[in-house]
Protein backbone atom coordinates (compact mmCIF):
# COMPACT_ATOMS: atom_id res chain seq x y z
CA UNK A 1 0.00 0.00 0.00
CA UNK A 2 2.53 2.39 0.57
CA UNK A 3 4.19 1.92 -2.26
CA UNK A 4 1.69 4.48 -3.83
CA UNK A 5 0.38 5.99 -0.84
CA UNK A 6 1.47 9.37 0.18
CA UNK A 7 0.20 11.40 3.44
CA UNK A 8 0.68 15.21 3.41
CA UNK A 9 0.04 17.46 6.44
CA UNK A 10 -0.41 21.42 6.09
CA UNK A 11 0.14 23.69 8.92
CA UNK A 12 -3.52 23.99 10.29
CA UNK A 13 -2.82 20.35 12.02
CA UNK A 14 0.25 18.97 11.51
CA UNK A 15 -0.10 16.37 14.68
CA UNK A 16 -3.30 14.81 13.33
CA UNK A 17 -1.13 14.11 10.02
CA UNK A 18 1.18 12.71 11.62
CA UNK A 19 -0.78 10.37 13.86
CA UNK A 20 -2.62 8.96 10.98
CA UNK A 21 0.42 8.23 9.18
CA UNK A 22 1.53 6.39 12.25
CA UNK A 23 -1.53 4.70 11.71
CA UNK A 24 -1.00 3.25 8.76
CA UNK A 25 2.58 2.46 9.24
CA UNK A 26 4.04 4.71 6.52
CA UNK A 27 6.20 7.84 6.62
CA UNK A 28 4.36 11.46 6.44
CA UNK A 29 4.98 13.36 3.07
CA UNK A 30 7.36 15.96 3.22
CA UNK A 31 6.55 19.38 2.41
CA UNK A 32 7.60 22.91 3.34
CA UNK A 33 5.41 25.33 4.03
CA UNK A 34 5.70 29.45 4.46
CA UNK A 35 4.12 32.77 4.45
CA UNK A 36 6.33 35.32 2.10
CA UNK A 37 6.54 39.00 4.16
CA UNK A 38 3.29 40.43 2.60
CA UNK A 39 1.46 37.16 3.80
CA UNK A 40 0.97 34.89 0.76
CA UNK A 41 1.40 31.36 0.95
CA UNK A 42 4.13 29.41 -0.40
CA UNK A 43 4.32 25.59 -0.62
CA UNK A 44 7.05 23.27 -1.72
CA UNK A 45 7.05 19.20 -2.13
CA UNK A 46 10.33 17.83 -1.03
CA UNK A 47 9.79 14.24 -2.59
CA UNK A 48 7.92 12.77 -5.59
CA UNK A 49 4.19 12.21 -5.96
CA UNK A 50 4.41 11.13 -9.79
CA UNK A 51 1.17 8.80 -10.23
CA UNK A 52 0.83 8.60 -6.19
CA UNK A 53 -2.56 8.55 -4.43
CA UNK A 54 -1.94 11.51 -2.35
CA UNK A 55 -4.21 12.43 0.60
CA UNK A 56 -3.39 15.79 2.29
CA UNK A 57 -5.18 16.21 5.72
CA UNK A 58 -5.86 20.35 6.37
CA UNK A 59 -8.83 20.91 8.58
CA UNK A 60 -9.93 24.63 7.65
CA UNK A 61 -10.34 25.56 11.19
CA UNK A 62 -9.32 29.08 12.82
CA UNK A 63 -7.59 30.77 11.07
CA UNK A 64 -9.92 29.71 8.35
CA UNK A 65 -9.19 31.92 5.43
CA UNK A 66 -5.18 30.68 6.09
CA UNK A 67 -5.70 27.33 6.10
CA UNK A 68 -8.10 27.21 3.34
CA UNK A 69 -6.22 29.29 1.14
CA UNK A 70 -3.10 26.78 2.04
CA UNK A 71 -5.44 23.51 1.07
CA UNK A 72 -5.79 25.06 -2.56
CA UNK A 73 -2.37 26.06 -2.53
CA UNK A 74 -1.00 22.39 -1.51
CA UNK A 75 -3.70 20.93 -3.94
CA UNK A 76 -2.36 22.81 -7.08
CA UNK A 77 0.95 21.96 -5.85
CA UNK A 78 -0.16 17.97 -5.75
CA UNK A 79 -1.70 18.48 -9.38
CA UNK A 80 0.89 20.13 -11.23
CA UNK A 81 3.17 17.65 -9.65
CA UNK A 82 1.39 15.03 -11.39
CA UNK A 83 -0.31 12.90 -8.87
CA UNK A 84 -2.68 10.55 -10.32
CA UNK A 85 -5.32 10.84 -7.37
CA UNK A 86 -5.61 13.75 -4.69
CA UNK A 87 -7.93 13.44 -1.90
CA UNK A 88 -8.80 16.78 0.25
CA UNK A 89 -8.37 15.12 3.53
CA UNK A 90 -11.11 17.54 5.90
CA UNK A 91 -11.73 16.78 9.84
CA UNK A 92 -13.53 20.30 9.88
CA UNK A 93 -14.91 22.15 7.18
CA UNK A 94 -15.20 25.55 7.81
CA UNK A 95 -18.32 27.91 6.18
CA UNK A 96 -19.83 24.89 6.30
CA UNK A 97 -23.02 27.29 8.36
CA UNK A 98 -22.94 29.50 5.30
CA UNK A 99 -25.09 26.47 3.59
CA UNK A 100 -27.81 28.55 2.71
CA UNK A 101 -29.71 32.27 1.77
CA UNK A 102 -31.60 32.60 5.18
CA UNK A 103 -31.61 36.34 4.30
CA UNK A 104 -31.63 38.84 1.03
CA UNK A 105 -28.51 39.20 -0.47
CA UNK A 106 -26.03 37.14 1.18
CA UNK A 107 -24.09 34.16 -0.43
CA UNK A 108 -23.70 30.43 0.20
CA UNK A 109 -20.33 30.29 0.65
CA UNK A 110 -20.37 26.37 1.71
CA UNK A 111 -21.03 26.02 -1.76
CA UNK A 112 -18.29 28.63 -3.09
CA UNK A 113 -15.50 26.73 -1.02
CA UNK A 114 -16.48 23.40 -2.25
CA UNK A 115 -15.77 25.06 -6.03
CA UNK A 116 -12.31 26.37 -5.36
CA UNK A 117 -11.58 23.22 -3.79
CA UNK A 118 -12.44 21.00 -6.60
CA UNK A 119 -10.95 23.72 -9.32
CA UNK A 120 -7.72 23.40 -7.39
CA UNK A 121 -7.98 19.82 -8.63
CA UNK A 122 -9.00 17.82 -5.73
CA UNK A 123 -10.18 14.45 -7.03
CA UNK A 124 -12.51 13.92 -3.84
CA UNK A 125 -13.28 14.61 -0.48
CA UNK A 126 -13.08 13.08 2.98
CA UNK A 127 -14.56 15.00 5.41
CA UNK A 128 -16.37 14.29 9.41
CA UNK A 129 -19.69 15.62 10.59
CA UNK A 130 -20.55 18.00 8.01
CA UNK A 131 -22.73 20.63 9.67
CA UNK A 132 -25.54 19.95 6.89
CA UNK A 133 -25.40 17.12 5.10
CA UNK A 134 -26.75 18.59 1.82
CA UNK A 135 -22.51 19.83 1.77
CA UNK A 136 -21.65 16.69 -0.21
CA UNK A 137 -23.82 18.14 -2.83
CA UNK A 138 -22.27 21.09 -3.30
CA UNK A 139 -19.23 19.35 -4.69
CA UNK A 140 -19.00 17.67 -8.11
CA UNK A 141 -16.48 15.38 -7.08
CA UNK A 142 -17.08 12.36 -4.77
CA UNK A 143 -17.35 12.81 -0.71
CA UNK A 144 -16.85 10.23 2.15
CA UNK A 145 -18.86 11.62 5.07
CA UNK A 146 -17.31 10.10 8.31
CA UNK A 147 -19.27 10.43 11.55
CA UNK A 148 -17.76 10.35 15.09
CA UNK A 149 -20.37 9.32 16.97
CA UNK A 150 -19.09 6.09 17.24
CA UNK A 151 -15.88 7.01 18.81
CA UNK A 152 -17.61 9.30 21.26
CA UNK A 153 -20.01 6.48 22.50
CA UNK A 154 -17.12 4.09 22.84
CA UNK A 155 -16.00 6.53 25.31
CA UNK A 156 -19.15 7.02 26.81
CA UNK A 157 -20.01 3.46 26.90
CA UNK A 158 -16.34 2.85 28.41
CA UNK A 159 -17.72 5.14 31.81
CA UNK A 160 -19.77 2.16 32.37
CA UNK A 161 -23.42 4.40 33.43
CA UNK A 162 -26.49 2.56 33.67
CA UNK A 163 -28.33 2.51 31.15
CA UNK A 164 -31.35 2.97 33.73
CA UNK A 165 -30.26 6.05 35.04
CA UNK A 166 -28.95 7.86 31.36
CA UNK A 167 -31.14 10.58 29.52
CA UNK A 168 -29.23 11.60 26.00
CA UNK A 169 -30.31 15.40 25.72
CA UNK A 170 -30.44 17.02 22.12
CA UNK A 171 -29.78 20.84 22.48
CA UNK A 172 -31.99 21.77 19.99
CA UNK A 173 -34.22 20.62 17.57
CA UNK A 174 -32.08 20.24 15.07
CA UNK A 175 -30.05 17.90 16.52
CA UNK A 176 -32.23 15.77 17.32
CA UNK A 177 -31.84 13.40 14.42
CA UNK A 178 -27.95 12.94 16.08
CA UNK A 179 -29.16 12.65 19.65
CA UNK A 180 -31.53 9.82 18.50
CA UNK A 181 -28.23 7.72 16.79
CA UNK A 182 -26.24 8.26 20.10
CA UNK A 183 -29.72 6.90 22.30
CA UNK A 184 -30.09 4.09 19.92
CA UNK A 185 -26.43 2.64 21.17
CA UNK A 186 -26.03 4.02 24.19
CA UNK A 187 -29.46 3.37 25.80
CA UNK A 188 -31.42 5.27 28.25
CA UNK A 189 -34.22 8.26 27.21
CA UNK A 190 -34.55 11.54 25.39
CA UNK A 191 -34.73 14.90 25.87
CA UNK A 192 -34.76 18.10 24.05
CA UNK A 193 -34.26 21.51 25.14
CA UNK A 194 -36.21 23.73 23.07
CA UNK A 195 -33.65 26.62 21.90
CA UNK A 196 -34.99 30.07 20.34
CA UNK A 197 -32.48 31.73 18.34
CA UNK A 198 -32.12 35.40 19.34
CA UNK A 199 -29.49 36.76 16.71
CA UNK A 200 -27.07 34.95 14.42
CA UNK A 201 -24.87 34.75 17.79
CA UNK A 202 -27.07 34.47 20.79
CA UNK A 203 -29.57 32.19 21.21
CA UNK A 204 -32.00 31.02 24.40
CA UNK A 205 -32.94 28.17 26.12
CA UNK A 206 -36.26 27.95 27.64
CA UNK A 207 -38.08 24.41 28.09
CA UNK A 208 -37.15 21.13 28.26
CA UNK A 209 -39.15 18.40 26.08
CA UNK A 210 -39.36 14.81 27.37
CA UNK A 211 -37.63 13.10 30.57
CA UNK A 212 -37.67 12.73 33.15
CA UNK A 213 -33.97 13.90 34.29
CA UNK A 214 -34.14 14.58 37.79
CA UNK A 215 -31.11 12.77 39.49
CA UNK A 216 -30.15 11.24 35.88
CA UNK A 217 -27.33 11.33 34.12
CA UNK A 218 -27.32 13.49 30.94
CA UNK A 219 -25.01 13.05 27.78
CA UNK A 220 -25.28 16.31 25.59
CA UNK A 221 -24.51 15.87 22.20
CA UNK A 222 -23.97 18.63 19.42
CA UNK A 223 -21.67 18.45 15.95
CA UNK A 224 -19.41 21.88 17.43
CA UNK A 225 -18.80 24.15 20.31
CA UNK A 226 -18.00 27.63 18.73
CA UNK A 227 -18.44 30.53 21.65
CA UNK A 228 -20.04 27.28 24.20
CA UNK A 229 -23.16 29.73 24.82
CA UNK A 230 -25.78 27.67 23.10
CA UNK A 231 -23.70 24.46 24.88
CA UNK A 232 -23.80 26.01 28.47
CA UNK A 233 -27.46 27.25 27.93
CA UNK A 234 -28.79 23.82 27.29
CA UNK A 235 -26.58 22.46 30.13
CA UNK A 236 -28.15 24.57 32.77
CA UNK A 237 -31.54 23.87 31.59
CA UNK A 238 -30.62 20.38 32.67
CA UNK A 239 -29.08 21.40 35.32
CA UNK A 240 -31.84 23.13 36.24
CA UNK A 241 -34.19 20.54 36.13
CA UNK A 242 -31.86 18.32 38.79
CA UNK A 243 -30.02 16.33 36.54
CA UNK A 244 -27.35 14.43 38.59
CA UNK A 245 -24.29 14.48 36.37
CA UNK A 246 -23.83 16.14 32.95
CA UNK A 247 -21.65 15.27 30.31
CA UNK A 248 -20.85 17.01 26.72
CA UNK A 249 -19.97 15.63 23.95
CA UNK A 250 -19.03 17.14 20.65
CA UNK A 251 -17.33 16.42 17.40
CA UNK A 252 -15.57 19.81 16.48
CA UNK A 253 -14.05 21.85 19.45
CA UNK A 254 -14.06 25.23 17.50
CA UNK A 255 -13.64 26.88 21.32
CA UNK A 256 -13.78 31.00 20.01
CA UNK A 257 -13.32 33.88 22.22
CA UNK A 258 -14.04 32.31 26.14
CA UNK A 259 -15.72 29.50 24.77
CA UNK A 260 -12.88 27.17 27.59
CA UNK A 261 -13.33 29.58 30.35
CA UNK A 262 -17.47 29.23 30.11
CA UNK A 263 -17.57 25.22 29.65
CA UNK A 264 -14.80 25.26 32.69
CA UNK A 265 -17.33 27.71 35.01
CA UNK A 266 -20.17 25.56 33.74
CA UNK A 267 -21.57 22.62 35.74
CA UNK A 268 -20.41 20.06 33.48
CA UNK A 269 -18.63 17.14 34.53
CA UNK A 270 -16.37 16.63 31.87
CA UNK A 271 -16.74 17.77 27.65
CA UNK A 272 -15.55 14.85 25.53
CA UNK A 273 -14.54 16.42 22.15
CA UNK A 274 -12.00 14.97 19.35
CA UNK A 275 -8.61 16.27 17.82
CA UNK A 276 -10.68 17.21 14.73
CA UNK A 277 -9.30 20.78 15.17
CA UNK A 278 -5.74 21.64 17.44
CA UNK A 279 -6.54 22.59 20.75
CA UNK A 280 -3.94 25.33 21.93
CA UNK A 281 -3.26 25.35 25.59
CA UNK A 282 -5.56 28.37 26.88
CA UNK A 283 -8.56 26.59 24.79
CA UNK A 284 -8.11 23.56 27.39
CA UNK A 285 -9.11 23.08 30.90
CA UNK A 286 -9.57 20.08 33.48
CA UNK A 287 -12.41 18.99 32.84
CA UNK A 288 -11.90 18.39 28.72
CA UNK A 289 -11.19 15.11 27.07
CA UNK A 290 -10.12 14.68 23.61
CA UNK A 291 -10.28 11.33 21.93
CA UNK A 292 -8.52 10.63 18.79
CA UNK A 293 -10.12 10.43 15.45
CA UNK A 294 -6.83 9.09 13.48
CA UNK A 295 -7.99 5.37 13.54
CA UNK A 296 -10.97 6.49 11.88
CA UNK A 297 -9.48 8.56 9.13
CA UNK A 298 -6.75 6.16 9.10
CA UNK A 299 -9.12 3.42 8.02
CA UNK A 300 -10.97 5.25 5.71
CA UNK A 301 -7.74 6.43 3.62
CA UNK A 302 -6.80 2.40 3.81
CA UNK A 303 -9.95 1.73 2.19
CA UNK A 304 -10.62 4.60 -0.34
CA UNK A 305 -6.74 4.16 -1.29
CA UNK A 306 -7.75 0.32 -2.10
CA UNK A 307 -10.85 1.38 -3.70
CA UNK A 308 -12.72 -0.56 -0.93
CA UNK A 309 -16.11 0.35 0.73
CA UNK A 310 -16.20 2.70 3.54
CA UNK A 311 -19.46 2.48 4.68
CA UNK A 312 -19.34 0.01 7.42
CA UNK A 313 -17.02 2.67 9.52
CA UNK A 314 -20.75 4.68 9.99
CA UNK A 315 -21.21 2.26 13.04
Amino acid sequence: MADYLTILGGRAHPALAAEIAAYLNITLGRLEAWNFPDGEIGVRLEENIRGRDVFIVQPTCPPVNENLMELLVLIDACRRASAERITAVMPYFGYARQDRKDAGRVPITAKLCANLIVEAGASRVLAMDLHAAQIQGFFDIPVDHLYASPILDEYFLGLQLPESELVVVSPDEGSIKRALQHQERMGGSLCIVDKRRSSATETKQANLIGGPIKGKTALIFDDMITTGGSMVGAVRVVHGHEAKRIYVGASHPVFCGDAARILREAPIHEVVVTNSIPLRPEQTFPNLKVVSIAPLLGEAIKRIHRNESVSYLFD
